[in-house]
């Protein structure tokens, strides 16, 4: 069983035993010791890992990255997560988290120049946004969310990280729209499935000598191609240099079989 502990709420995957479903099952039944077993093994569960509710997400859905969960224990959804030294207020009925890129949103914070303009599409409830204002030094953040819950919690975490409204700027919108009217030296584009839709909006936003960090989730085979490509056409497209440099391009975490999440890293001229 996979499992991640956020703030006080314990999310875990498709693979851990107990539903709804199978208290459905178990009270048809009548099968009252395994309703019984199941209760004391989440009590404990609880208790072992110091929290109030334990929940397992079925399924993220639509352009508004909206959850579907299962209360499995407790009836808390909201809650605050503490992550290198930042903090995430959130509700899980309502946002998505996006569990497995804490390495990458640091790094990203670490690369962050004095005086850097940054835009971060997607920008949720503060994944990427949130840690380069703590820990980087960018003139001015401007956060972009379509979802009106995320860009609630992306308000609050500005402000219960006490950071100056000056250094980050929440904007609800389409990045499609909001990010062609800005000008940035560094554009995040920390999503995937139809990031590369937003490839135009993203390359219109970034200065020349600019720096993209764009995800997608890609067959592993073609890491090295696809995602490049993409970029190059766009750039092309849009009047910029054909050759644009290529700082990285990593595997974030496996997202299927076969399939990887992966960043690139892309200095646009």
């Amino acid at each position: 069983m996979k499992w991640k502990k956020i703030g006080n709420i314990l999310l875990v995957d498709d693979k851990f035993p107990y539903s709804d479903k199978n208290k459905e099952d178990q009270s048809k039944e009548s099968n009252h010791s395994k309703k019984s077993d199941q209760s004391k093994e989440l009590k404990e569960l609880l208790v072992k890992h110091n929290v109030k509710t334990i929940a397992k997400i079925k399924n993220i859905s639509g352009n508004l990255r909206q959850p579907e969960i299962e209360l499995l224990a407790g009836n808390q959804t909201e809650t605050i997560h503490k992550e290198n030294g930042s903090l995430f207020k959130l509700d899980i009925a309502k946002v998505m988290w996006s569990k497995g890129n804490t390495t990458e949103r640091m790094r990203i914070a670490k690369l962050i120049e004095g005086g850097e303009i940054v835009v971060d599409m997607f920008a949720g409830i503060g994944y990427f946004s949130i840690p380069i204002a703590i820990h980087g030094n960018p003139k001015k953040v401007f956060s972009i969310e379509l979802n009106p819950d995320s860009y609630t919690y992306l308000k609050e975490n500005i402000t219960i990280n006490k950071i100056p409204s000056q250094k980050i700027e929440a904007i609800l919108g389409d990045c499609a729209v909001e990010a062609p009217k800005l000008s940035a030296d560094r554009v995040i584009m920390g999503y995937v499935k139809t990031t590369h839709n937003f490839l135009k909006p993203a390359i219109q936003c970034l200065r020349k000598g600019g720096i993209l960090h764009y995800h997608e989730t890609v067959p592993e085979k073609i890491m090295n191609e696809r995602p490049i490509n993409r970029i190059k056409e766009i750039a092309i497209e849009e009047g910029r240099d054909e050759d644009i440099e290529i700082l990285n391009n990593r595997i974030i975490k496996k997202y299927s079989p076969g399939v990887v999440h992966i960043v690139v890293d892309a200095k646009i001229y």
